[in-house]
């Protein structure tokens, strides 16, 4: 750009390449800024529309910041040139600058569609991956929950039909689609879980369930689709199933700091935990879930205390 309008290295001066070097990184980075704060925008649109979009932008930031720039040199720095030539010297550059920037274009507009296409690439990779987490959760929980509907079918009929309506709710949700529901709608659904889980462990298995959240917060908090119920079942297997006697499991939950923070608390022993295999797959499962969703936000810490396995999760609060 420079070089075409100097027409040759000796006219060509520091300041004068200074000044297009500004100018093609303003042109950049402002085509850039306005890209990501519209990226809403532009993900709606089909792909022609969104670079066709694009494109009329890059060329009205070139516009414009040469209209800025004419006004500067001109209006304020040669205020002699703009008397003596009027409103057409602020134009001055503008077709040249604008042929420059169907240059410019080419490269941004290359830059957003393989950028897009690596987005996308990356979503469906991580969809992947996480329904194949979902796909591994249940195993273990469903094979047991079957056998205790067997065996109640003789005994106890309606509990039987009470356990298989939980049992199908949810698995209906475990293969619904990858969404966010309410914070109400997942308690509610991990309550269904218990409900077996209790039938099975009888008095062994205590709840303490701590919900410092109104209904209303409840139901406008969003969370992933089973995000409590894999860690809830990770306590039972590891920290109720081993203990000889009655066992509780408490969870708690609250907003701390704008954060939808979610703790549960289980008994353990070393022997146990180390005994059965898969204590972090689970935790693993939920924290990618999770970050899919939330990205940095999330924390995910393990605590083990006195007897006492804690597993405390948080992500930035929203609402649905």
């Amino acid at each position: 750009m420079a070089l075409a309008e100097a027409q040759s290295w000796q006219a060509l001066s520091g300041g004068r390449l200074f000044q297009y070097i500004i100018f093609i990184n303003w042109v950049i980075l402002s085509f850039f800024a306005l890209v990501e704060h519209f990226q809403g925008f532009f993900s709606s649109l089909r792909q022609e529309f969104a670079l066709a979009i694009g494109f009329v932008m890059l060329q009205s930031i070139v516009v414009l910041t040469t209209l800025m720039s004419n006004f500067f040199q001109f209006g304020l720095l040669n205020k002699h040139a703009s008397l003596t030539q009027g409103w057409s010297i602020y134009f001055t550059n503008v077709p040249l600058y604008l042929s420059y920037g169907i240059l410019l274009g080419a490269f941004c507009l290359r830059y957003l569609y393989v950028r897009e296409q690596w987005l996308h690439q990356q979503y469906a990779e991580l969809n992947a991956r996480i329904q194949a987490m979902q796909a591994r959760i249940h195993p273990h929980f469903l094979f047991n929950s079957l056998n205790n509907v067997v065996s109640l079918i003789a005994i106890d009929p309606d509990k039987a039909e009470s356990m298989l309506i939980s049992l199908s709710r949810l698995f209906r949700a475990s293969f619904q689609e990858l969404k966010l529901v309410s914070l109400h709608e997942e308690i509610e659904l991990s309550k269904q879980y218990l409900m077996i889980e209790q039938v099975r462990l009888g008095e062994r298995l205590k709840i303490d369930w701590k919900i410092e959240l109104s209904s209303v917060q409840l139901k406008q908090i969003t969370i992933p689709l089973l995000t409590l119920q894999p860690l809830l079942e990770n306590s039972i297997f590891h920290g109720v199933e081993p203990m000889m006697g009655k066992a509780t499991i408490g969870v708690l939950v609250e907003i701390l700091q704008n954060q939808v923070s979610i703790v549960i608390t289980n008994p353990y022993t070393d022997d146990t935990i180390n005994s059965r295999k898969g204590h972090g797959i689970a935790l693993e499962n939920v924290k990618q879930r999770l970050k899919a969703y939330y990205g940095n936000t999330v924390r995910f810490q393990v605590y083990k205390g006195e007897a006492l396995y804690t597993t405390i999760m948080s992500y930035q609060y929203q609402t649905k």
